[in-house]
Parts: C-alpha cells; sequence; structure tokens
C-alpha cells in the first residue's frame, strides 16, 4: 500500500524549485498559483535567498505550490483511490487536501495564502518560536516543556518534540534542557500550533462560507489524531483548527503502519518526511522526490507499492474528533 506525503514549513531551500520549471507546463501552473496566492512563486523557487523563503506569508503558499506542482506532473490527470494514503505535516495537510481531491487547488491556495498572512501577522505580535527537543526520556521533556511554560507543538515521533512558545521560553529552554536531549532552534518565524495563533483561526473561519471542500478520494490523515477524515466538511474543520493545536505526526506514522503501507513517497520540499519516517517506520520503504530527475523511480516505486495489498484486518476509522 502507497502513502504519498507532503511537507511543513522548514522543508524549503533556495532555488529548490529551478530544475522544475524545465518540464512543459511547470511555469505556467506555477504562475497560475501564485496569481491566486498573491505571491510570485517562481521568483520564491528559484532565486529569493534563505532569508526570504523563510518568512511565513512567502514559506507556505511556496511549499504548497511546490507540491501541487510535483503532484501534477507525477500523477498527470489520473485521480487517487482510497487504496492510497494520503497525509500532510502541518501546512502540508493543505497539499495533501488537493492532492486527495478533498480541496480544489484554487481552494487550497486561498487557504494557504490566508493561512500565511495570518500566521505572519499572529507571530508579529509577540517574539516567538519553535525548537526541535531531539531524544531524551519523554516524560522529562514534558516536564521540561511545561517547567518553562512551552507548548509541545509537534509530535514527530522517533523521539522528536518541537517546542513552541516566546523567544524568552526558548532561550530558557536552550539552557536547560531535558536531561539527554539536545535542543536545536528552527527556522521558522513563530509559534506555530499554540495559543499564540488563534487569531489566524479567526481569519480562516472567516473564509470558510467561499470553500468548497468535497469527500476526499483517497484517504486522508488527519494531523489532529491521525484517522482518516470521513468527509470534505470535516476536513476543512481539521484544517482550520490545526492551526492553533498540536501537529501529531507521530499518530500519522503510526496509523500508516497499522493501515499496512509498505511505502511512503514525499513530495517537494522532500526529505523531512522520510526522514521521519526512516526512524518512526522502520522497515517501512521510502522515497523523496527533490527534483525531476526523481520522477521515473517515483513511477516505478508507486506502481511497486500500489500493488502491495493492505492487510485483511487493516482498521479504518470513519471520521476524526
Amino acid at each position: 500500500m502507497l502513502a504519498i506525503l507532503c511537507p511543513g514549513q522548514g522543508s524549503q531551500s533556495p532555488g529548490f524549485l529551478t530544475p522544475w520549471l524545465d518540464l512543459p507546463g511547470v511555469r505556467e501552473h506555477l504562475e497560475a498559483l501564485s496569481e491566486a496566492a498573491g505571491v510570485d512563486l517562481v521568483l520564491h523557487g528559484t532565486v529569493s535567498d534563505e532569508e526570504t523563503i523563510r518568512d511565513t506569508a512567502v514559506a507556505q503558499p511556496l511549499i504548497v505550490a511546490a507540491g501541487l506542482v510535483a503532484a501534477r506532473v507525477l500523477l498527470g490527470d489520473t485521480p487517487l483511490t482510497s487504496s492510497t494514503v494520503v497525509a500532510g505535516h502541518s501546512v502540508g495537510e493543505l497539499t495533501a487536501s488537493a492532492v486527495a481531491g478533498a480541496l480544489t487547488e484554487q481552494d487550497a491556495i486561498r487557504l494557504v495564502r490566508t493561512r500565511a498572512q495570518s500566521m505572519a501577522a499572529a507571530a508579529a505580535v509577540t517574539p516567538t518560536g519553535m525548537s526541535a527537543v531531539l531524544g531524551g526520556d519523554p516524560d522529562d521533556v514534558a516536564a521540561t516543556l511545561e517547567r518553562h511554560g512551552l507548548t509541545a507543538a509537534n509530535a514527530n515521533g522517533g523521539g522528536q518534540i518541537v517546542a513552541a512558545g516566546t523567544v524568552d521560553q526558548l532561550a530558557a529552554l536552550a539552557a536547560d534542557p531535558p536531561q539527554k536531549a539536545r535542543v536545536i532552534p528552527l527556522k521558522v518565524a513563530g509559534a506555530f500550533h499554540t495559543h499564540h495563533m488563534a487569531p489566524a483561526v479567526e481569519a480562516l473561519e472567516e473564509l470558510r462560507p467561499s470553500l468548497s471542500p468535497a469527500e476526499p478520494l483517497a484517504t486522508l490523515l488527519s494531523n489532529f489524531d491521525g484517522e482518516p477524515v470521513a468527509s470534505g466538511d470535516l476536513n476543512l474543520d481539521s484544517l482550520i483548527a490545526q492551526v492553533s493545536r498540536p501537529v501529531r505526526w507521530d499518530l500519522c506514522m503510526q496509523r500508516l503502519q497499522d493501515m499496512g503501507v509498505s511505502g511512503v513517497l514525499e513530495l517537494p520540499p522532500a526529505g523531512t518526511l522520510t526522514g521521519l519516517a526512516k526512524r518512526g517506520m522502520r522497515g517501512t520503504a521510502g522515497l523523496a522526490v527533490k527534483t525531476p530527475e526523481d520522477l521515473s523511480a517515483a513511477r516505478a516505486f508507486m506502481d511497486e507499492h500500489s500493488r502491495t495489498a493492505p492487510p485483511a484486518d487493516a482498521p479504518i476509522a470513519e471520521g476524526n474528533a
């Protein structure tokens, strides 16, 4: 069974879309997405520097657009079915929702435009950020984050938690980390998936009436609890609430294993989620699609793992909370 994964913010790097522009139709696709996003995605995906594409208002539309472009090249006009699982990390859930058919591309871009701008505005109110906490005893890590007033914003599995909070709280964590753990500051400009992002939730709720969610064609997992979403409306509920609540990628990976997924393929900007899968889904094959040179291998990978049937008793949930 195949899973298609869509990465989140922080996975981008300068110039990562440059080789994709050599493919027929990609530039035109990116230009159309740029118009909808209100951001020059061709410019930011090719020549903008690291600091520029770190900006939340740029990074989020860029990451979603990259996944949509690569998915169109890779999948063509062939719709996915429920035998393929799709999941995205944080803003990658918007990419995943479009790839799975639960959102149109236009709605995904409209959502990410509002999401990015409102999250950037919320982040500007108070200096905040995020740091990865690698290793350590889980109970000790949880106690340390609580002591410093931080939120475990991302549970990424494989012994990785992402702490989020104010700059001062993160500095205190760096000076007083959990035992046997490393603390690594992340290149993001806000405490995403925490109460600091409440204004962004309000902005997305205002956008909701103009969107047209649909029942996903593929099996689409939620960051909330790792369970498949039962409808387009429930998926939209989850996408909006996700902005200010933790991402449980550990539960998504566990669910992929429970469903009998044999291979995970990550769309650009790829590498982060296949890296997490190596630690959290041991024995599962992975392929990161980084450049067009990976497309031939990706198609063979998809064909191989699409033919692998899940166990007959693999549980499929009917919805998420």
